[in-house]
């Protein structure tokens, strides 16, 4: 609440010192090898190489990503997307460090069959006249092909990405763009010292010094920031130029983002980071296709890297209750991991020409892409045409990687479709950036394709029209979604005729395909289940990771291993654990509904298969059929799911749950004090005659759950300390329902004072001022020596609508946060009840609370000399107030 209780709690700390100083150090590991080589002429090699390697993953990788996951709990949508996005630069940069060291330490000589040399000329357009009988020597392992080439495919998106970085901090603070712009230039000067001399090292070496400077001054400043919560050195608080200027709001995308924001704001918005990790990946493959690269090892490992960072995307959307942008990245990062290893396998390891031919043709699993991303689309219909466009392009992506087009066009079809995805992705960055950061619409993307109400009419069924299949049941989560296309990819992957199980090239190539889908993915998918705290968890996704890994190991690459009949019945008793395992999974999906269950049967008969393979006995066609089958339930259970999430109500039919539970109609425990629903007129009321009688209530406000007492009683004000053994020296604040009420009373204040109380008012903000007999107007009275210090005030305006009204009922309240002192807020009124109860006379419950941590206190004492401080940071981050008093000072001058 607008106090200064628990503020050890509630000091966030400032994860941007962690982010700012992984990339200072990294850059000075990187100009301590460029100076070197400058100096005495010789390139890093071996251990020397693998080490720094390390060293930059560590650092600029690891300790930057927890900078970036801190940041996005902190509300801070750019240096989320910054530090998550560097930290994937760092990581990738120090695996290239470990690629160029292991090369030189072990030089190997490989004699390939130039049939596979002349399908790598044709995976990068090019010919060859050689006889197909001839052996062509390869003085290298395909491994370590075009390490320069790939390096420079990874650093050429990022430097794009890095410009948009320094350009949108430059709206928010002048320490950042001179960081990120420092960067930008290095990531240029690297790419050059990869093909040129020792010239480009050297301007490299220099811009990394830059680098180091402004992060070690950074770091210095927004610690101190951190330790005082007062700005001591300049840097941050001031942007370079305001936001707004960027362009003027569209009220047709402001709207959709709105709405969107509603869902959740305890956490920054992943959407740019989401488009950032889309570019790069998009980049490399496009730069592999048009034949760039010759192999593919070094570009798996950028690629899979980039896309860890947009499962963090992923992951946040889901935290933000966003089913939409949780599926859209979890499937993208899918798509960019099975593409990077399926041409990692198809680059680097030695494949008959013909085998690898027909193996590729064999191939389905890209046709479930093809129709997932039609899935996407359907979603994005209700967001805006920026996120059409994208997912259009998302699907003409995969039709371009669809095996049975011939190879000699398949490449340079892929590498246009990455082209368009890429200024597509580039330019979503940009947008997402931009909009979060003013959380306005100023960078167009376009009105909503569709009107909700309209696409709910075309969505929904005559079935689904009843009342009881309206509401979207408490079973569903934001993560089914995702957990019905990893399941449809990993079982149309698997889908083969007996004629390839034999077949060495299929068999390398389905390896990625249903691992990385069926069981990698769908682990991150079981950890989101657990996030969501549904009743069953994660157990089936857990359960079918095994399957999947399971399956995967025997039915590929074990013919590639030569698994012996002993080592089979292994399997076979495996197959049976699992067939009495995914029993009870059907018991639990006949709880859920009948997509599930059907799924859960589905993939019953498909584990009996995978019995009788062990056996040597399987029915190919059986298996087939199950198998598109459970693709086709697959893609229906993802696009039901996805619609009903988007939409919090049963659009499209999943069917009831077979086994219904019985609710127990056990007589609740009587709670220790009066608890009654905010919802009804009777509670406001009942809440304000305690009060008026000298209670003391819990209450909601717009961000955690607060204590109240009635100016009239002051001794009610003294009890709120003894309830919540606060010292006394700690003051407490008032809240009222609305600047009108100050404006009545006629304080003396600024008209700087007043213009910036009406753009904080009503909100998280909590504003400090001078006492004065005008409280005594306000409604204060008798609790005058009771609220605030001897000299100065605090005040709350909370944006809420029951505490608004309560407060037009009983007058000003003095309040603080509910929840014994040093102890964390209450974000529900049962924590308040649990906590409290037993010492307070009432509870107005409201559920859930709109925010994690109290209302940041600003002193406006001195807000006439021009500045302001921020006493503690709450749910409004204090760059955001900060840029709101700098825009109100401007318009004052």
């Amino acid at each position: 609440m607008a106090t200064l209780d628990g503020f050890p709690a509630s000091f966030y700390g400032e994860p941007g010192v962690l982010g700012i100083l992984s990339n200072g150090i990294s850059a000075f590991l990187v100009l301590l090898q460029n100076f070197n080589t400058a100096r005495t002429g010789i390139a890093p090699v071996g251990v020397e190489n693998i080490l720094a390697g390390v060293h930059l993953i560590l650092i600029g990788g690891i300790c930057q990503l927890v900078a970036g996951l801190l940041s996005f709990r902190k509300y801070d949508h750019l240096s989320g997307t910054a530090f998550i996005g560097y930290a994937a630069l760092w990581g990738s940069f120090g695996a290239t460090r470990i690629y160029f060291g292991a090369l030189t330490e072990t030089p190997i000589t490989v004699f390939m069959p130039h049939q596979m040399v002349n399908n790598l000329s044709l995976s990068t357009n090019m010919t060859s006249n050689i006889s197909s009988n001839a052996t062509a020597e390869i003085t290298i392992s395909h491994l370590f092909l075009s390490l320069k080439e790939s390096a420079i495919a990874g650093l050429v998106p990022y430097i794009f990405l890095s410009f948009l970085l320094a350009f949108c901090s430059a709206t928010v603070n002048y320490i950042m763009p001179f960081v990120f712009g420092a960067i930008t230039a290095t990531l240029i000067f690297e790419a050059v010292g990869l093909v040129a001399s020792s010239w480009a090292l050297v301007v490299s070496g220099v811009l990394e010094l830059l680098i180091l400077l402004f992060a070690v001054y950074g770091s210095a400043a927004l610690l101190a920031k951190g330790l005082t919560q007062r700005l001591i050195l300049k840097g941050f608080g001031t942007p370079l130029f305001n936001v707004l200027l960027l362009g003027t709001p569209n009220s047709g995308s402001a709207q959709s983002i709105g709405q969107e924001k509603k869902k959740n704001t305890k956490y920054a918005e992943p959407m740019a980071l989401g488009f950032f990790s889309d570019t790069i990946a998009a980049f490399i493959f496009a730069f592999y296709s048009f034949g760039y690269m010759k192999s593919f090892g070094l570009g798996a490992a950028w690629v899979s890297i980039i896309a860890a960072a947009q499962l963090f995307s992923s992951y946040y959307a889901h935290l933000r209750q966003d089913c939409y942008h949780t599926t859209k990245f979890g499937l993208h990062a899918t798509y960019w991991l099975i593409k990077a290893w399926d041409e990692f396998v198809l680059s680097v390891l030695l494949v008959e020409d013909s085998e690898l031919v027909s193996g590729r043709k064999a191939m389905v699993g890209d046709w479930f892409f093809v129709t997932a991303g039609l899935v996407l689309c359907v979603g994005s219909l209700n967001t805006d045409v920026l996120e059409l466009i994208h997912n259009m392009l998302f699907v003409l992506l995969t039709v371009s990687t669809v095996p049975q087009i011939p190879l000699q066009g398949y490449y340079i079809f892929f590498g246009v479709a990455c082209s368009l995805f890429t200024a597509a992705s580039l330019y979503g960055t940009f947008s997402r950036l931009i909009n979060t950061i003013a959380e306005k619409s100023l960078i167009h993307v376009g009105p909503q394709p569709i009107s909700t109400e309209q696409l709910r009419k075309v969505l929904s069924c005559s079935r689904a029209k009843q009342r009881d299949q309206n509401a979207l049941p408490q079973t569903d989560q934001a993560s089914d979604a995702l957990f019905y296309l990893t399941n449809g990819v990993a079982a149309l992957s698997a889908l083969h005729a007996r004629l390839f199980s034999l077949n060495p090239a299929f068999l390398h190539l389905t390896v990625p395909w249903v691992l990385i889908s069926g069981a990698i993915i769908q682990a991150y998918v079981s950890r989101l289940q657990v996030t969501g705290g549904g009743r069953f968890g994660s157990v089936i996704s857990s359960i079918y990771v095994a399957v999947w890994a399971t399956w995967t190991w025997f039915r590929f690459a074990g013919n590639l291993l030569q698994i012996s009949t002993e080592a089979a019945y292994a399997f076979t008793a495996g197959a049976i654990a699992l067939l009495v395992i995914n029993a009870f999974l059907m018991l639990i999906a006949a709880y859920r509904n009948l997509v599930l269950l059907f799924l859960t049967v589905v993939m019953e008969v498909v584990l009996v298969c995978f019995l009788l393979s062990t056996l040597q006995r399987l029915p190919y066609k059986l298996e087939m059929a199950m198998l598109a089958l459970l693709s086709i339930i697959c893609i229906y259970g993802a696009l039901a799911s996805l619609v009903n999430c988007i939409f919090s109500q049963r659009l499209l039919p999943m069917g009831p749950p077979i086994i219904k539970e019985k609710v127990k109609q056990d007589s609740a425990p009587e709670p220790p004090c009066p608890a009654v629903d905010s919802r009804l007129t009777s509670s406001l009321l009942k809440i304000a005659r305690l009060l008026d009688e000298g209670a003391v209530c819990g209450i909601p406000t717009d961000t955690v759950y607060a204590l109240a007492a009635s100016c009239k009683n002051p001794q009610a004000i003294e009890k709120i300390y003894n309830i919540k053994d606060r010292p006394a020296e700690k003051p407490v604040c008032i809240c009222i329902s609305s600047v009108e009420q100050l404006v009545a009373a006629k304080p003396p204040f600024s008209p700087l004072l007043w213009e910036f109380m009406r753009n904080v008012y009503p909100g998280g903000i909590s504003c400090i001022v001078r006492k004065g007999d005008w409280l005594l107007k306000l409604g204060v009275g008798p609790a005058y020596d009771r609220v605030g210090t001897t000299d100065s005030i605090m005040i709350r305006v909370p944006d809420h609508t029951v505490t608004g009204h309560l407060c037009n009922i009983t007058g000003p309240l003095a309040i603080t946060s509910a929840n014994p002192s040093g102890e964390p807020d209450s974000t529900h009124h049962s924590m308040v009840i649990n906590r409290l109860g037993h010492k307070i006379q009432g509870v107005l419950c409201d559920g859930n609370s709109n925010e994690v941590v109290a209302s940041t206190v600003v002193n406006c004492l001195k807000i006439d000399e021009g500045t302001i401080t921020i006493v503690r940071e709450g749910c409004v981050p204090a760059v955001k107030v900060q840029q709101i008093f700098d825009r109100v000072k401007s318009t004052m001058v």
